[in-house]
């Protein structure tokens, strides 16, 4: 029978999400849970803009709690520990792309008792954190020895985020280098990178005292940059980079990061994509090295990401096809690294 999952949440990643719940032969959306007001009561293909399916979407959490589902797929803006923690004590398993990647320190207990009370697990997932910080660099470091070096980054055109307030309001594009560099990002970027660099730390063995350091760095408009938060103007912030590096007896051995522009022109200093354009990048030092990099997860142009983001169908997938190994996971926070290799399904109308 089909595992019975809820949508938790209807922005970019929750209906990638549902899309792909729905393309995927061992699942079945049961419920959804919805923050606005307005949607509650509403058919969840009527929210999406297609035919109905069936499903009642809600904004009531007791509605939520009480329907059978093996799982939920968490994906709020910011992730609430108290919530999670109802869901895991009704029975629920939970994955999410909001945390919980590699936990460790407080609320790990709450959640850790929470997962034993309804016998499920929580398993933190995504993209960047989640399968290009994580799950493949450690994948290319089975096929190295010795390995004193690991690097794993994003490069992408911020205009393909279709979430305007985020973008001026919380990731600060847009706003003077001062109030960028003051801003909120960093430290809600800090907790789910900070998680990606321990579990290669931990996964490869690399001394279990290091250090952790970030970074911030910002450019600025040269010229009128147009974007979808509107024109930036001259001198205000229109491309970032954030970077998290482990340092053991002085050397660099993990470093990721991000590197967000509005596009690459105009801008002080002159970064730039360069010739392979917007991509992941994945690096490994040992004997041998490997180098990989990573398209098909950016839209070609950024017109295009805003009606669907790869990046974000990405994050979605990840998460969705981790339910099942999820649910028949023991009790507990289960990280990448303890759960057996996830895959896709065919296509539906492929399937055997």
């Amino acid at each position: 029978m089909p595992r019975k999952v809820i949508q938790w949440a209807t922005g970019s990643v929750g209906r990638a999400a549902i899309e792909c719940i729905q393309n995927h032969p061992d699942l079945q959306l049961v419920g959804c849970w919805v923050h606005s007001p307005d949607k509650d009561g509403r058919d969840v293909g009527e929210i999406l803009g297609t035919a109905p399916i069936g499903v009642t979407a809600t904004s009531k959490m007791e509605e939520i709690l009480d329907t059978p589902a093996d799982a939920v797929l968490y994906a709020p803006l910011l992730p609430q520990p108290r919530e999670v923690e109802a869901l895991l004590r009704s029975g629920k398993n939970v994955v999410t792309p909001v945390g919980w990647f590699f936990p460790e320190g407080k609320n790990t207990a709450d959640l850790e008792a929470a997962c034993r009370i309804g016998g499920v697990s929580l398993h933190g997932t995504g993209i960047d954190p989640g399968g290009a910080t994580e799950i493949f660099p450690l994948v290319l470091s089975s096929m190295t020895s010795s390995v004193t070096f690991v690097r794993a980054e994003e490069f992408s055109d911020i205009r393909s985020y279709g979430a305007p307030d985020v973008v001026r309001h919380i990731m600060m594009f847009g706003a003077p280098p001062e109030q960028a560099a003051a801003g909120p990002m960093l430290g809600l970027l800090d907790g789910g990178f900070r998680q990606s660099v321990r579990m290669i730390l931990d996964t490869l063995g690399f001394d279990d005292s290091p250090e952790i350091r970030t970074s911030h760095a910002a450019a600025v408009a040269t010229a009128p940059i147009d974007s979808p938060i509107g024109m930036i103007e001259p001198g205000l912030v229109a491309a970032q980079r954030f970077h998290w590096e482990a340092v053991v007896d002085g050397n660099v051995v993990v470093r990721i990061g991000v590197n967000w522009l509005m596009g690459s022109e105009n801008l002080e200093p002159a970064w730039s994509f360069g010739p392979e354009g917007q991509r992941y990048e994945i690096e490994v030092h040992g004997d041998p090295d490997a180098n990989v990099t990573i398209h098909g997860w950016h839209a070609v142009n950024f017109a295009d990401g805003l009606l669907r983001n790869p990046g974000i169908v990405a994050t979605a997938a990840h998460c969705v096809n981790s339910i099942p190994y999820v649910c028949d996971a023991a009790p507990g926070i289960r990280t990448a690294v303890e759960l057996p290799l996830v895959a896709g399904r065919a296509h539906p109308k492929l399937l055997g």
